[in-house]
């Protein structure tokens, strides 16, 4: 462990100009990047947008979008470095400001999330959307200052759905479940939101009103079709009502949506075991736990994979390289660790070592493409 946090340590490097051909390759990474991601390949996507960051330490566009890929997979330390970059490269750019502000909340730092949105506040005080974001940062850490924050927004702009919808869910996480449903059901009124009516369903359900529960968590994916978490909760209500047969059709709904996620394997497992399917639940319970066990890894392997491309762009490859065996030697099919190993050989001149990492890279997600000079 102690290893570990040592590889995840930020590397500072100094800013210097980026040549014209340098820049040109960190555009044609981040273009091939969004281009994966558009098509649901986010596993390749993050290792391009990691090489078009190094290769343009100060473009903001591809610090930020390499921010809110590392936030996805959980690497919050280094999405929150990403996200540092991008603003100090365009301080008036205010989508990687917010996104700061989110990651610094999700990350722990929640005092440095609140005095950064009240700096941009007192900067702007009439605009509805800095006062959002204030309560976005507030949510966690101050209750009762969320709370005005959001109040502020309506103030200011009163259909503002998102500021309402934060509230009630404010109110809800507070046990203000009286003041949350109707703020959520103002919310509704003003836009049909699919999370909305989900947080209803949720209160419901903890209300112990099953029936209602249903009907919104129903109403949640009318609006939202791909919703995956309102087919799994769905499945979660009717199996408390006892509805076997409704439950597994509705979490097999959402697990067709998001295969990859345990829970939902679990809770079919359990439904099916009540429905007398004991064949059914050994087998999904299996596959709950094989979920779990790969998510366990996959997390801590992309951890370490993003602390040796910190590294590796910061001039230590060697060191880069010791991220990257320690990442694979985890989970070993973590394509991304592969392909950044191959950075790290290549960069030391063991170009076969280089050739073969993209290889396995490729190998397990065909579209990581090794770079032209190492094929």
């Amino acid at each position: 462990m102690a290893l570990m946090v040592v590889c995840v340590l930020w590397a500072h490097t100094v800013a210097v100009a980026v040549p014209q051909e340098t820049a040109s390759r960190a555009r044609e990474a981040l273009a091939r990047a969004i281009d994966l991601d558009a098509k649901g390949n986010s596993s390749a996507a993050l290792p391009l947008l990691w090489e078009a960051a190094g290769l343009a330490p100060r473009d903001a566009d591809i610090q930020d979008r390499l921010g809110e890929a590392l936030e996805r997979i959980g690497a919050l330390d280094a999405a929150v470095g990403a996200y540092r970059a991008a603003v100090a490269s365009r301080p008036a750019f205010a989508k990687p400001a917010n996104h700061l502000i989110l990651a610094l909340v999700k990350a722990g730092k929640g005092e440095e999330a609140v005095a950064r949105a009240r700096a941009l506040v007192q900067a702007a005080p009439d605009d509805p959307e800095r006062a959002f974001t204030l309560g976005l940062a507030q949510s966690d850490v101050d209750v009762e200052g969320a709370i005005d924050s959001f109040r502020r927004v309506l103030e200011l702009s009163p259909r503002h759905a998102l500021a309402r919808y934060n509230l009630g869910l404010v109110l809800y996480h507070a046990d203000r479940l009286g003041p949350a449903i109707a703020q959520l059901q103002r919310a509704l009124e003003i836009e049909p939101r699919a999370d909305a009516y989900y947080t209803l369903g949720v209160i419901y359900w903890h209300q112990g009103d099953v029936d209602r529960a249903a009907s919104s968590l129903r109403a949640a994916a009318a609006a939202q079709p791909d919703y995956a978490d309102a087919h799994f909760t769905l499945g979660a209500v009717l199996k408390d009502r006892r509805d076997w047969q409704g439950a597994v059709a509705s979490l097999r709904r959402g697990i067709r949506l998001r295969p990859d996620l345990p829970a939902p394997h679990f809770t079919l497992g359990q439904a099916l075991r009540l429905k007398g399917d004991e064949r059914g639940a050994q087998r999904e319970l299996a596959e709950a736990e094989r979920l779990r066990l790969a998510a366990q890894q996959s997390q801590e392997a992309a951890v370490l994979t993003a602390a040796g491309t910190q590294k590796l762009d910061s001039g230590n490859p060697a060191g880069a390289l010791d991220c990257f065996r320690r990442a694979t030697a985890v989970f070993e099919a973590y394509a991304p660790a592969h392909y950044q190993m191959g950075r790290a050989l290549a960069s030391l001149g063991r170009r076969d070592a280089a050739r073969a990492a993209f290889a396995r890279a490729q190998q397990l997600n065909p579209g990581l493409v090794p770079p032209p000079d190492t094929r």
